[in-house]
């Protein structure tokens, strides 16, 4: 099949780029290479580039795509709050273009990147598909405004489309040099990963939250995993018309303190802890009900444990000898 994957160069978007060439997809990265990198783009063509240009619909047509997997984004929580119309433009009004050049190309299936931040604060928990969406920041408002606008072409045009709501993807391919390289970086696994390379202390946001050990909980998935969703979602979408959306989480969960005394134990290191107050709009519990996606896309993670998402990051930090 031939694939665009949007976003590719980025830190999901290259994993998946390498699953795809591995099971022989002819595969085409498009990607402006703003938070990207052109090195971790193996076996395919890369094209630099803008998802909202009018380029696209030539790019669809002239490599004959057959469908689309769309990670091209902007993903940064607290720069959501601080700058929306930034992300309403790159991410509602950019899909909104890409989907018109799909269309005008004749191209009718998408697996859409997008999040649980679209459920917002939980009122139950595990979280399923079903859970009321109330977005507590920007990001999550326009991954929800793409959802439904994926629905809605659904409708209208006869596209086939399936959002895939992640939770804390987390976890390398080691052996590729493929792994998390955001600047700057905000995810905790990374974070403390380094403390740990550099000796210095890692921030703990809060210790007063109603879980096993005051700190908050969140379902890590490997991102090969994730991966695997998406090529599963993609082959479901081949048979199956219309759009539909599914959670992808193992269904626990870590506490911050879980995650770090994982760190420890993989790295043979200590790893200091400075306390600091809670940081606003940090849900205690964030777990996914993913049972959906093991029943109707037949997905089963496979590297579920957190010693093995930590293990395999740490691998990659050694590997770029940080």
């Amino acid at each position: 099949m031939r694939i665009l994957v949007t976003g590719g160069a980025g830190y999901i978007g290259s994993h998946m780029v390498k699953l795809l060439v591995e099971r022989g997809e002819e595969v085409t990265v498009l990607d402006d290479l703003s938070t990207g990198h052109g090195d971790a783009v193996r076996g395919a063509t890369l094209v630099n580039g803008d998802i909202a240009d009018a380029a696209t619909a030539t790019l669809l047509k002239k490599n004959a795509i057959e469908a689309v997997i769309h990670f091209a984004a902007s993903s940064l929580v607290g720069e959501s709050v601080i700058d929306p119309l930034k992300y309403y433009a790159r991410n509602v009004a950019a899909t909104t273009a890409l989907l018109r050049a799909m269309r005008d190309a004749g191209v009718g299936t998408m697996v859409f990147s997008s999040t649980a931040a679209v459920y917002g604060n939980p009122v139950r928990t595990p979280i399923d598909e079903d859970h009321p969406k109330d977005p507590t920041n920007p990001y999550g408002s326009t991954k929800l405004a793409i959802e439904r606008m994926l629905a809605e072409c659904a409708k209208a045009y006869g596209m086939r489309a399936v959002s895939l709501r992640y939770f804390n993807a987390a976890g390398a391919d080691p052996d590729a040099g493929l792994g998390e390289r955001h600047d700057p970086e905000t995810h905790l696994i990374p974070l403390v990963l380094r403390a740990a390379a550099k000796g210095t202390p890692v921030s703990v946001f809060g210790d007063d939250y109603p879980t096993r050990d005051g700190t908050c909980v969140r379902d890590y998935i490997h991102v090969a995993d994730l991966c695997e969703a998406h090529l599963l979602a993609l082959e479901w979408l081949g048979r199956e018309a219309g759009y539909d959306c599914f959670n992808l989480g193992n269904g626990d969960g870590a506490t911050v303190l879980e995650v770090i005394d994982a760190a420890r134990r993989v790295t043979g290191r200590e790893i200091k802890i400075n306390k600091a107050p809670r940081r606003p709009g940090d849900p205690p519990s964030l777990v996914a009900d993913a049972a959906k996606a093991r029943r109707l896309l037949g997905w089963q993670p496979r590297r579920p444990g957190i010693d093995t998402i930590v293990g395999d990051a740490w691998k990659h930090e050694q590997r770029r000898g940080r």
